[in-house]
């Protein structure tokens, strides 16, 4: 059993095979998901796992050199774009429309699905060089 790694088996392989520019996506429970994009449902009930939970662990284990997010997270969910403002103030970041972000889902490897119900709390990482 891997000792301080990410227990569930397809986030794990999902991050294990992630590649330099290559997309995740973390979405709260109400996100739709594009067809053809694998979905690694990690909610429990409303607002199980968060997140921001949720988005953390994949920090630990995930470069990032550039985000996506909605441009109205920062009126309709004032609170999570402070914390993503606190975790990525290095990281570029290109915010879109809503309707945008969906469609721009659709190249993400995988959405990670939380038990987030808070509006607009989803988030693309583009994934790092790690050399």
């Amino acid at each position: 059993m891997y000792n301080d790694a990410v227990l569930n088996g397809d986030l794990n392989r999902v991050l294990g095979n992630m590649r330099h520019t290559d997309r995740l996506c973390i979405a709260d429970c109400g996100l739709p998901i594009p067809d053809g994009v694998e979905v690694i449902d990690l909610s429990l009930k409303m607002g199980e796992p968060s997140f921001l939970a949720v988005l953390d662990v994949v920090l630990e284990h995930f470069g990032v050199e550039k985000i996506f997010l909605a441009s109205e997270t920062e009126n309709m969910n004032g609170a999570l774009y402070e914390q993503l403002q606190k975790r990525f103030s290095a990281t570029p970041c290109e915010t879109m429309p809503h309707e945008d972000f969906k469609k721009l889902s659709a190249t993400c490897r995988a959405i990670v699905r939380t038990g987030e119900n808070t509006a607009y709390a989803n988030l693309i990482l583009q994934s790092s060089c790690i050399f």
